[in-house]
């Protein structure tokens, strides 16, 4: 009795390592500038074996740098697996120069790059991504789960995106045997997000309110929809009323759009999968837009947000959009 009495205790004790509700200093703070831009991408996490890259992620970088530059983009949002297959197994790996620093060189991508786990980065040493914040000047990793706040510039309006460490909430998998997340390791650490989550939505005022993590919602390919977000994360997104939420996992691009929250897949960063095996898995007539063909050449999510909408364009590496939608702001009334 005494020790669950403990274990409670210990669950409902708020997160110390998480990061400090503040807003972020954008690098172009224009006078004549009224959005943020950013780039959204997944699953991007190169080989462990020489050239330490795939042709997809090739391609890719070299998309997001081009698209940076002419369309615009105050940072990158990393959805997990940045380094395949059992991430990094310290610091000073060499796989953030191989799989990182030497793929994304453009200048257009030497902006923020705010970094959540994937499965394959829990098969190594999460903390050493999170330490690699401090020795690049672009990496941002403070904790496995936090919060980012931006003032969308003179508008008055702001930005929310919550990250989230989705393995740590409901466990991890393994791609290889097609396994479906098996539980958290630790229910202390899980029950401590979920607290720290439902603290950070039931306060949240701002204009738009993005959630971020690995493992999808809802999703029609190899993956499937996360039961245990369907559970944990699915009713917090509508009761509080969440702009959208981004994941990646399944290697494709995808955009479902239910109840009023937009779900973005951008898992195209290094693989390609067509597999559309759960298609009637998810609501019927959800589904706006799906592609993971070979022929892509890879892909990423631009988003731009503005006063009163946030615009998503789907980009594949071959050069084009591949479909635009328009989410309004939240109704907070």
């Amino acid at each position: 009795m005494a020790l669950a009495l403990v274990s409670i205790l210990i669950a409902a004790i708020p997160v110390t390592y998480c990061f400090p509700t503040t807003f972020q200093e954008l690098q172009d703070n224009g006078k004549n500038r009224t959005s943020i831009k950013f780039l959204a991408v997944g699953d991007w996490g190169g080989v462990p074996f020489p050239p330490f890259i795939t042709p997809v992620q090739k391609a890719t970088a070299r998309e997001m740098a081009t698209v940076a530059e002419q369309m615009g983009a105050d940072f990158v949002l990393t959805l997990g697996d940045n380094f395949y297959f059992r991430g990094v197994d310290s610091v000073d790996s060499p796989r953030f120069k191989s799989t990182f620093e030497t793929v994304y060189t453009a200048k257009s991508l030497h902006i923020p790059w705010y970094v959540l786990a994937g499965n394959h980065d829990h098969a190594g040493n999460v903390k050493a991504q999170i330490e690699y914040s401090q020795k690049s000047d672009r990496w941002n990793f403070p904790s496995y789960y936090y919060e980012l706040n931006f003032h969308i510039p003179n508008t008055g309006k702001t930005l929310t995106i919550i990250m989230l460490d989705t393995i740590m909430l409901c466990g991890n998998s393994d791609d290889f045997l097609d396994e479906k997340p098996r539980g958290p390791l630790r229910a202390v650490d899980a029950n401590r997000q979920l607290i720290w989550l439902k603290e950070r939505l039931a306060g949240n005022k701002a204009d738009f309110l993005l959630v971020a993590g690995h493992y999808p919602v809802w999703s029609v390919s190899e993956h499937g929809p996360t039961e245990c977000l369907l559970q944990r994360l699915y009713p917090l997104l509508n009761k509080y009323n969440a702009t959208a939420y981004f994941c990646g996992h399944d290697h494709n691009l995808q955009y479902i759009e239910e109840k009023g929250v937009g779900y973005v897949v951008s898992g195209a960063g290094n693989f390609l999968d067509p597999d559309v095996r759960h298609w009637k898995h998810v609501p019927k007539g959800s589904v706006k837009f799906f592609t993971g063909q070979a022929s892509t050449l890879g892909g990423f999510v631009h988003v731009e947000v503005t006063n009163n909408k946030m615009i998503l364009t789907f980009l594949q590496a071959k050069g084009t959009s591949l479909y635009r939608t328009v989410l309004s702001a939240r109704n907070l009334q």
